[in-house]
């Protein structure tokens, strides 16, 4: 037997994959083919024994998905049960004569034992039965499953753009992405199949009333009109057989119904089972347990109530109450004793050692933030900016430095603040337990929650409480966690204040790895020709009109040509802008060929031209020059912004970067480029003009 079972053929054959032909192949065998009666106990009995199975798996599992394959597991058991009833009345209609036992023990076993042998209570027991079953936790789970699969078809967009969200600020990868979005279609495809799948309960149901109804009346024609017995003997062989073989088959179905039920109502994502999670809910307030118990107890000593019942039932909620009291203050005694630590004695004298250097980047947090950022506790936050670090150095170009987290009681409870080198740069609030719903534009219905603004780029946005989430994401707004809201306002400080991140132990740094790779070619670089300030200056006033120094190949050949003339690093930034004007491009235009810009007017950029004084001085123009153009580029820019274009004024190189400088501020969005940084494959379209008019 063994060596048939190792044999390389049978060992190759998918007997996993065969499981459902062939259960679906002995189920239409069942029907067709007669069964002796030792074969049906053992069937019921396996029947009865996959249904508990099926309620326990679906008791212990933690989400709905966890059990993806409950709809064909119930299609697959409702389709059992059918068999064995269509086997069972073969039996009970051709051997029914015969005796009780005729089907076998199970059903004889049920008939007695359940229902007393008295038919009218059997009769009542099974409809009773029934109609648990088929109006109320079929019915029930049929509805759950039903809402559900609406409304999660219904969340899906704003799902998909949450995860969109969190994609593009760096705190998921693409695989990450792709799994979200396959469990979001797989949970809509589950919730309808529940709602499917109800239906064939329903169904087992009305088909075991019929079933119940045709052996009656069948096997009661058959016994008297062809064995011959007389109607008492008839009603006691065929009814009774009837009653067991619907019981027997009733109390499976409702199990699996309970199962089902379990499953879709199921609600949150926690890692406990639906056990643990009725009992840490219902039976973790005190209060609750206490006022119960005082109710019981004044029920108990009204005169003519069974008072032990009462009372010992009082005693006993009134006890659980007591301990947990107890517990909760043990637990604050623990956290007492443990934050108070003895305070270490003070110095004598001063020393260097009471000097701290001011942290690079630091993150300040009101104590309600505390578990976002508690490692201890494995803080969503922390995840989050580690997350944001690496999407930076991969996308800009050098690893930043850490954040430094901190909690600051001077902040407001849910307040945080982030620091670049000590001074505030942002700051915002964020709420735990609520969600931030943001208004992408174009959404019109509102939600109930505090009105704000989202922190990371001033778009109207609401907290809102978890119930009011899926509404939120039906209606269009993309919803944030409280984490997620901190970690994207950090990105966006970082990205924005890239280049004050880069320092001269970033930039050493970054010399060493691009050394391991290109050897010889930095080797060339520093410190033969430029020192490594003038390196970390000109990657600097890259970073701070945003433009990212991966290519560093590109930048350290450009510099290593270039330092040979001249080793100033506002002349070697040109050169090396001219030199990544294709990256600029594809930054700020994407793939296009044909680059949308504003363009000077002509008569002001003579002025400007003529009023220039040195390189690069922007201090020689007039306060009124400066006025226009400050309000004009900003207009421009808006224009540019409505027009779903990027904000970008082509001016010629010697302007660039003054005008650079002076319109930072007024226009913090627009990008600044000059002739020498338009790509030769490129064609330029002006499709605003800064100036005309004025």
């Amino acid at each position: 037997m063994d060596a048939i079972l190792n044999h390389p053929l049978v060992r190759a054959i998918p007997w996993r994959s065969l499981a459902v032909p062939l259960i679906v192949f002995l189920i239409l065998a069942m029907m067709v083919l007669p069964l002796p009666a030792f074969a049906l106990d053992l069937l019921f009995t396996f029947n009865i024994a996959l249904a508990l199975i099926v309620l326990m798996v679906s008791a212990y599992t933690r989400r709905p998905l966890d059990f993806a394959a409950f709809p064909t597991v119930l299609l697959l058991t409702t389709l059992m049960r059918l068999s064995l009833n269509v086997a069972s009345t073969r039996v009970v209609l051709t051997s029914g004569h015969t005796g009780s036992a005729a089907a076998g023990k199970v059903i004889e076993s049920f008939g007695h034992f359940v229902i007393g042998g008295n038919f009218a209570v059997g009769l009542i027991v099974f409809a009773i039965l029934v109609v648990i079953n088929f109006m109320v936790v079929t019915k029930g789970a049929g509805r759950i499953a039903e809402v559900a699969a609406r409304f999660t078809l219904d969340a899906m967009p704003g799902k998909q753009m949450a995860i969109d969200a969190d994609m593009n600020a760096g705190l998921i990868d693409d695989k990450e992405a792709r799994r979200r979005r396959s469990e979001i279609a797989l949970e809509a495809d589950f919730y309808g199949a529940m709602d499917g799948a109800s239906k064939f309960v329903r169904g087992d149901a009305v088909a075991g009333i019929l079933v119940l109804f045709i052996n009656v009346i069948g096997g009661l024609a058959i016994g008297v009109l062809q064995h011959d017995l007389d109607i008492s003997t008839a009603i006691d062989n065929y009814v009774l057989l009837t009653i067991g073989d619907g019981l027997v088959a009733q109390i499976p179905a409702l199990v699996i119904s309970i199962a089902a039920g379990l499953i879709v109502s199921r609600v949150g994502k926690d890692e406990n089972d639906v056990g643990s999670q009725i009992v840490n809910q219902m039976f973790s307030t005190p209060r609750a347990l206490a006022i119960t118990a005082a109710i019981l107890f004044l029920l108990g000593i009204i005169p003519g109530m069974p008072s032990m019942v009462f009372l010992l039932l009082a005693a006993a909620c009134g006890y659980l109450a007591w301990m947990l009291i107890q517990r909760a203050e043990r637990d604050r005694k623990s956290a007492a004793s443990s934050a108070a630590a003895p305070a270490a004695p003070a110095p004598l004298e001063a020393s260097w050692e009471d000097i701290v250097p001011v942290d690079v980047l630091g993150l300040e947090v009101g104590y309600r933030l505390i578990p976002l950022v508690d490692a201890g506790a494995d803080g969503e936050l922390l995840k989050r900016i580690k997350a944001i670090r690496k999407k930076f150095a991969q996308e800009i170009g050098f690893l930043p430095p850490s954040v430094h987290i901190r909690d600051n009681l001077e902040l407001k409870p849910s307040q945080y603040r982030v620091l670049l080198k000590g001074v505030p740069v942002g700051e915002g609030e964020a709420f735990p337990g609520l969600w931030l719903a943001i208004n992408p534009g174009g959404v019109t219905q509102t939600l109930p929650g505090t009105a704000t603004k989202d922190p990371a780029f001033g778009l109207p946005a609401i907290w809102i409480e978890a119930r009011h989430r899926e509404s939120a994401q039906v209606l269009g707004y993309t919803v944030v966690d409280c984490a997620t809201v901190v970690a994207t306002h950090v990105n966006h400080l970082l990205l924005t204040n890239a280049g004050q991140l880069l320092g001269r132990t970033e930039t050493q740094a970054l010399v060493d790895h691009f050394g391991r790779l290109q050897p010889k070619l930095i080797d060339d670089l520093v410190p033969k020709l430029i020192p490594l300030a003038t390196l970390q200056k000109v990657l600097a006033n890259l970073l701070e009109e945003g433009i990212h120094i991966r290519d560093m190949r590109t930048i350290v050949e450009t510099l290593a040509d270039g330092a040979t003339r001249t080793i100033d690093a506002a002349e070697l930034t040109a050169l090396v802008r001219s030199a990544l004007r294709a990256s600029i491009a594809q930054t700020l235009f994407g793939s296009t060929r044909e680059l949308p810009v504003i363009a000077l007017d002509q008569e002001l950029e003579k002025v400007l031209t003529q009023s220039l004084g040195g390189p690069g001085d922007a201090a020689a123009f007039e306060p009124s020059l400066v006025d226009l153009l400050q309000r004009g580029a900003a207009a421009a820019a808006k224009r540019q912004e409505d027009a779903g274009l990027t904000p970008t004024l082509l001016v010629p190189d010697r302007l660039r970067v003054p005008l650079a400088k002076l319109l930072k501020r007024a226009a913090p969005r627009l990008r600044v480029l000059g002739h020498a940084e338009i790509p030769e494959s490129s064609s330029i379209r002006v499709s605003n003009v800064l100036g005309a008019g004025a």
